[in-house]
């Protein structure tokens, strides 16, 4: 990755460093106001900070937004149309939504909720089969453009979604659901080819689960799914889209707490997130 824009804890409050080949710069503003500002001014002020003499920074990785909205698009990939149907007996409701026009966009998660590169990535206590959905993020301006890359886990409840799809809020927001990181890649920086993404399970040290996929095998492009979520919608701020998951476990793989979810790209780096249970199982 030549440059990459990380947020780091410092002390009570964070800040946003520049990283260009092993070297880190300061950038002074934030990301909100980055994704105020037309495309060309965004990148000028991430080339200067760039620019700037490096310095020795350090702290905690926090996820790489600070007053964006997470949201996200469904059954992008065919693989993700079938796990959908494997889960589900609306098998005809997910052909619909693959092939279809308009595609499937919901709201994933509000910032303070969102959890960064080694930080837990939880599973609610109360479903029984839990997948993580390892996917590009688009970081987009407040124009709808793109600024950037990062990875994403839109972890999610199987056993909820597919006992009723109107269940779907209830099996992709809740606390720790959404893992963003390690870092932002500016869009100018990553060439045209499809972006490949690996995504293994860990437990034990071994790993329980593993798959690739690539960008190239998505139904939708990223501009088609951001003209979309901007249909109807402002975001002054900016917003983050995850566009979708090309790999989906078979029926038989859950995760557990006690896992460790990697998510890998060439482009965008290594996202990192032990599992924990969140909430309460039932009585």
């Amino acid at each position: 990755m030549p440059i990459c824009l990380h947020h780091l804890r410092d002390g009570d409050g964070s800040r946003w460093a520049v990283c260009q080949d092993g070297a880190w710069a300061q950038f002074g503003g934030t990301l909100a106001d980055l994704l105020a500002w037309p495309l060309d001014r965004a990148r000028a002020a991430i080339e200067d900070a760039a620019r700037r003499p490096g310095s020795s920074l350090s702290g905690p990785f926090l996820p790489p937004i600070d007053k964006q909205e997470v949201w996200a698009a469904g059954v992008t990939y065919r693989r993700s149309r079938d796990g959908r149907k494997e889960e589900s007996g609306h098998g005809a409701l997910y052909d619909h939504v693959y092939t279809g026009d308009r595609p499937e966009l919901f709201f994933k998660s509000s910032p303070w909720r969102v959890v960064g590169h080694r930080d837990a990535v939880g599973i609610r206590a109360d479903s029984g089969w839990n997948v993580p959905e390892a996917e590009v993020g688009l970081v987009l301006n407040a124009a709808g453009e793109v600024f950037g890359y990062t990875l994403g886990n839109d972890m999610s409840s199987r056993s909820i979604e597919g006992e009723n799809p109107l269940y779907l809020p209830q099996a992709k927001i809740y606390d720790r659901s959404c893992a963003l990181g390690p870092a932002i890649v500016p869009s100018w920086t990553v060439g045209p080819e499809p972006i490949e993404i690996g995504l293994r399970v860990l437990r034990a040290g071994n790993a329980a689960y593993a798959a690739r996929s690539s960008t190239a095998a998505m139904a939708r492009g990223f501009e088609d799914l951001a003209g979309w979520l901007f249909r109807a919608l402002s975001f002054p701020a900016g917003v983050v889209l995850l566009t979708g998951t090309g790999m989906v476990p078979d029926a038989a793989f859950t995760v557990r707490p006690g896992d460790t979810v990697e998510i890998s790209s060439p482009v965008l780096g290594t996202l990192i997130n032990p599992v924990v249970a969140v909430g309460a199982a039932p009585s």
